[in-house]
């Protein structure tokens, strides 16, 4: 059968119809990505979808939502949306719809993706094990976690919304960003740091630290000149970056009792050349007395371009293939 797998996010919404077979295998045709700031509200986007689809589409969905999909209208964390469940099979002309979080979706791709859909970047260079935990985190324009639990009969997934825990911070120069970012925040969660737009916070310390203003800079800006190593204080911003996502990542996997972590999330597969050779590895480990346990885990990265859509796909598959 064929379906419409949709994700959306907080600066992006992506369709695809996808091809499902009887044995629940997955394949995703053309991405199509949208911004959500050009469009009023999911229905707006959704026509524009149909308009390039250009044929009938199918009578199915799965719906990844960047949110808490419990209750009666579901509102996007991160973008103006909302989403009235009751009424928004109706409204797109479906028969079938299935809405699960976005990292729900990723959690499916994570238990159904090859290994050849994983990069290494940190802990022992080995597959991820077939029964525990394997904790999932993706920064983008939030910060995304879950975690999937399977043996040899299956697995469950656990959507979270743990993002916004508290950040703890983990020296000096954490203290000070802590201390920016309570100017604006009665409350700062680890969303505030490790996600895409806090890089631009991380860059203003960094450069208090060396006595000077940060230039005038947005997060895309700062993101492309640290990857590339174009401008010294970018590049150091990434750096610590890095840093702060290795912490959080080994916070959250020691409180979900992973026995590996997977880094998922668009910013996540931008880092892919960058993570392995910076301090992630360093501070996921820095967990005082169960740095051994940590250092034995592996860690991965999603490199399937959309395991938001595939995920989404699967988990439509599983529910209906009962």
């Amino acid at each position: 059968m064929e379906l419409v797998a949709v994700d959306i996010g907080g600066t992006h919404v992506r369709f695809a119809v996808a091809t499902l077979t009887a044995q629940g295998t997955v394949t995703l045709g053309e991405t199509l990505t949208l911004r959500t700031a050009d469009h009023t509200t999911f229905l707006a986007a959704w026509h524009a979808f149909a308009r390039r689809y250009g044929g009938r589409l199918p009578r199915a969905v799965a719906l990844s939502v960047a949110a808490p999909v419990a209750g009666a209208e579901i509102r996007l964390v991160n973008n103006p949306w909302t989403i009235p469940r009751a009424t928004i099979a109706a409204q797109i002309g479906v028969d079938h719809i299935l809405i699960l979080n976005d990292f729900a979706a990723v959690g499916h791709a994570v238990a159904n993706l090859p290994e050849d859909c994983f990069a290494h970047v940190c802990g022992p260079d080995r597959p991820l094990p077939v029964a525990g935990t394997i904790s999932i985190l993706g920064p983008g324009t939030g910060l995304g976690i879950a975690h999937v639990w399977r043996d040899e009969a299956g697995y469950r997934v656990q959507a979270t919304e743990g993002g916004h825990f508290s950040f703890a911070p983990i020296d000096p120069c954490d203290d000070r960003l802590l201390a920016r970012l309570r100017q604006r925040h009665a409350r700062v969660s680890a969303e505030r740091v490790a996600a895409g737009p806090g890089i631009v916070d991380i860059h203003a310390v960094l450069a208090g630290e060396h006595g000077h203003d940060a230039p005038a800079c947005d997060d895309r800006t700062i993101w492309q000149q640290g990857i590339s190593r174009r401008e010294p204080l970018a590049a150091e911003a990434v750096e610590r970056f890095c840093r702060q996502l290795g912490a959080i990542a080994g916070d959250v996997t020691l409180v979900q009792g992973g026995s590996a972590c997977v880094i998922a999330g668009g910013l996540g597969l931008r880092l892919r050349d960058v993570l392995p050779e910076s301090g992630f590895g360093r501070y996921f480990r820095a967990k005082g007395r169960f740095t051994g346990t940590m250092a034995a885990m592996p860690v991965k990265l999603i490199v399937h371009p959309q395991p938001g859509l595939f995920g989404a796909a699967a988990a439509f598959a599983g529910e209906y293939a009962a």
